[in-house]
């Protein structure tokens, strides 16, 4: 078990209980699955653009990620149905945990003027964060990469408001911007 895991598990359930008065210890909120996603456009021109957002993300994510096609035809972009546009890896269990005790220890304080990160909530308690480029992560080489690509992380939790998302993040150690 990783150490964020027992940290949700031992201090952040209980902590939970005793600030929104939970009766069971199911109503507390958890992660369920974290999405990563690269989306390259350029690869209607440029084949090996996939390939490597490919290799960025399987690096990063520890786990082999999907090509995500398109569904719609668009011709100011020369985008037909079904050509690739991005690639995608879901995390669950354990790897799940890992890769967030990685982007919150060491991958966040490695960006340069770091001053936490926004509150960009779904509504849902479903959370989003997006980086600019992948290079901030250390599995990646810089000397390797073709072309800095954005990457966005989304968590998705069991809570109910964004409220509960943002105290279950924050107990883990999410270090959101101080208004």
């Amino acid at each position: 078990m990783t150490r964020l895991h027992e940290k949700y598990r031992n201090d952040v359930v209980s902590a939970l209980m005793k600030q929104n008065d939970y009766a069971n210890v199911m109503q507390v909120p958890r992660i369920e699955k974290i999405v990563l996603n690269i989306g390259a456009g350029e690869a209607v021109s440029n084949a090996k653009a996939i390939e490597s957002a490919q290799a960025d993300l399987a690096a990063i994510a520890g786990q082999r990620p999907i090509v995500r096609r398109s569904t719609k035809s668009i011709s100011a972009f020369k985008l037909r149905v079904g050509m690739p546009v991005g690639v995608k890896v879901t995390l669950r269990g354990e790897r799940m945990y890992q890769f967030l005790d990685k982007l919150i220890a060491i991958v966040l304080p490695r960006i340069r003027e770091f001053a936490g990160v926004p509150d960009s909530w779904d509504g849902r308690g479903n959370y989003t964060l997006g980086l600019k480029d992948q290079t901030v992560f250390p599995e990646i080489e810089f000397e390797k990469v073709d072309k800095l690509r954005g990457l966005e992380i989304t968590m998705v939790t069991s809570a109910r408001t964004d409220g509960e998302g943002h105290q279950l993040l924050e107990l883990l150690g999410m270090p959101f911007v101080k208004n």
